[in-house]
């Protein structure tokens, strides 16, 4: 377990420092916890499309591959040009332009999976930041921890929402209302409320005025959005189907970009129709994801994730305010470096037997490690996937970002967004 341990902080430490070589450092970590037996060197564990419990998650692969590929032809079709001129026609400046376009994230990331909005919204930020002449590095971070933060607000918003919503049986109202009081939503609209605030603050020197022209780009094609439309449809649907495959939204994305490249390849009849969409992908952020998804689970074959939720359990001791207290601020900080579903899946039952232990109602220990979990990912630049997936298109764009540059806003927002959820669920359920 040591060594899994120096393994993990060894590696995280160097995709810190060498930020170029993430891929590389994460692929090359993975591979040692396999050669060493750290983690069990099993295609059924490790590849099993499909399963739920597989070290690599395909389906967020899948989601990434066929929303890149589906964007891609999003981006040709010129709505998200026009989208920007519609944004740059109702705000007063850049700073409102950031914030308007991170809330906008927000809203998306409720019903759909954080890395599939991230990958929808930045085009249009990314044409907004090309007709200004700006740095599209800030907006496109404020996209990326907009998306984690709204992730929780709903059941369908992200697969730490969906575990806690089948573990608890909670039904899709019950994260707006739940017995008899407002429910998680309500919390994490109030972070938004604040952290949009504090992005106002941090994006207070762009005060450049936008231009107000009567010129808007004209869309030359409506297929791909409605293609886009389609799969956000879809996967809203798809999370309503009960002991679906553990793959499905990951076919639905593929799924909606294949029909895109027939109809493109057929529409243009020529082979660049089908290349060009194809190396829109990725798979340098795709890499760095396989790595990370090889390293959790070492870590978790080698029981380091029980022994922490052990630990947590410890410190909380008989208090019901200490030990949620110590929930939430734990899954912060354990969140901003390790894949928070591993986590979450861990702590559950943990949780449970809390509860039952020290009497009381488990509901504040849920949504506290629900929420703790869900925006502790917006600490550091790999602590989420919507994060990693963020930085890869700011890279294909050829834009390199620090990691003060992620600091400088992913920490604030972060504290912006937990401390009145924090406060709110103790007001709220504290005494359930």
């Amino acid at each position: 377990m040591i060594l899994a341990i120096v393994l993990f902080a060894i590696t995280y430490v160097l995709m810190l420092i060498f930020s170029k070589y993430r891929t590389l450092i994460a692929l090359g970590s993975g591979l040692i916890f396999l050669i060493s037996g750290m983690l069990p060197f099993d295609l059924n564990l490790i590849m099993s499309v499909g399963d739920s419990g597989a070290v690599i998650d395909f389906n967020v692969l899948l989601m990434i591959a066929g929303t890149m590929g589906l964007v891609q032809l999003f981006i040709e079709s010129k709505m998200p040009a026009l989208l920007a001129d519609l944004v740059m026609s109702k705000v007063p400046n850049v700073q409102m332009a950031a914030v308007s376009l991170a809330l906008f994230a927000g809203i998306i990331s409720a019903f759909v999976d954080n890395v599939a909005t991230v990958l929808m919204v930045a085009p249009v930020a990314l044409a907004i930041c090309k007709k200004l002449d700006t740095n599209p590095v800030p907006f496109i971070i404020g996209i990326a921890v907009s998306s984690n933060l709204q992730g929780a607000a709903t059941l369908v918003g992200d697969t730490t929402a969906i575990m806690l919503g089948s573990y608890a049986e909670m039904s899709f109202l019950d994260f707006f209302w739940y017995k008899g009081r407002p429910s998680i939503f309500f919390a994490v609209e109030l972070g938004a409320i604040l952290s949009a605030l504090i992005l106002a603050w941090l994006f207070r020197k762009e005060k450049n005025a936008i231009e107000k022209s009567g010129e808007r780009t004209v869309v030359t094609d409506y297929v791909p959005t409605i293609l886009l439309g389609a799969s956000i449809l879809f996967l809203i649907i798809a999370s309503f189907i009960p002991e679906k495959p553990a793959i499905t939204n990951g076919l639905i994305c593929v799924a909606m970009f294949v029909v895109g490249l027939v109809y493109s390849c057929i529409k243009k009849k020529d082979i660049k129709a089908v290349v060009d969409p194809l190396k829109a992908i990725d798979f340098e952020t795709i890499g760095l994801l396989f790595g990370l998804f090889l390293i959790i689970g070492g870590l978790t074959n080698m029981g380091v994730i029980d022994e922490v939720a052990g630990l947590l359990a410890k410190l909380g001791g008989g208090n019901p305010f200490l030990l949620y207290t110590v929930i939430v601020w734990a899954s912060v900080i354990i969140s901003a470096f390790i894949d928070n579903i591993p986590y979450v899946a861990t702590m559950l039952p943990v949780v449970t037997t809390l509860a039952v232990v020290m009497e009381i109602d488990p509901t504040i220990l849920y949504f506290g490690l629900l929420s703790g979990a869900t925006l502790g990912g917006n600490c550091t630049p790999i602590g989420a996937s919507a994060n990693i997936t963020g930085i890869g298109i700011l890279r294909k764009e050829g834009y390199t970002v620090k990691n003060s540059d992620f600091f400088r806003i992913g920490i604030p927002f972060t504290l912006a967004a937990i401390v009145p959820a924090y406060i709110y669920f103790w007001l709220v359920y504290g005494n359930v």
